[in-house]
């Protein structure tokens, strides 16, 4: 299958960026074609399409199953697996943020909360529980938020990207209201006649 320039680029970089993201370059292009293909594709189109061999095209699309970023399906008559993606980015998105809550931040997490069950035994342990509580109570933050991500459906989940810069603003108008609320009160109270 001959890829035109702009999905030759698109593919190209999904590798070369795959290795940022902690997956080898042959994964992030075998997703990237697939997230561009207008139709499934066999072991045997991606592995011609991509020029790379086919142990590891298998490889690449086990690793992406095993991410659930990859469905295989059979066509009527034919023997072979297809390989495609998920339609609806958003559902990738939520996929994405299970997937590596699930593989990076339960582990640590797990270790954090085993670590600060045993008492500190000096000044630097003391030291060094403290520090690892404060990354502990971030991360289970950032647990419980992805926890409630994964509760939005597509639709919520774009609605709430699309707040994007607004809530920052909100929380920066919420504290001015604070203040000026703070204000109100204070002059309120010295506008009152002395008994």
């Amino acid at each position: 299958m001959e890829l035109s320039s702009s999905i030759q680029a698109f593919v190209l970089h999904f590798g070369e960026m795959g290795s940022r993201w902690g997956i080898n370059r042959t994964v992030g292009q075998i997703y990237a074609l697939l997230y561009l293909s207008d139709k499934p594709l066999n072991a045997e189109e991606i592995t011609d399409t991509l020029g790379v061999s086919r142990s590891n095209v298998s490889m690449g699309l086990k690793e992406l199953q095993s991410w659930r970023l990859v469905r295989s399906q059979h066509l009527p008559g034919d023997r072979k697996d297809y390989f495609s993606t998920p339609e609806d980015i958003m559902e990738i998105a939520l996929t994405l943020v299970e997937e590596r809550r699930k593989r990076e931040l339960d582990p640590t997490l797990t270790l954090l909360r085993q670590t600060l069950m045993e008492p500190a035994t000096d000044d630097a342990e003391r030291h060094a529980h403290e520090r690892m509580q404060q990354m502990c109570d971030l991360m289970e933050q950032v647990s419980d938020w992805s926890h409630d991500l994964q509760k939005l459906n597509p639709k919520e989940l774009q609605r709430l990207l699309t707040l994007g810069s607004a809530v920052p603003k909100l929380l920066q108008m919420k504290d001015k209201l604070s203040v000026i609320g703070g204000k109100d009160k204070r002059k309120n109270s010295s506008d009152k006649p002395a008994d």
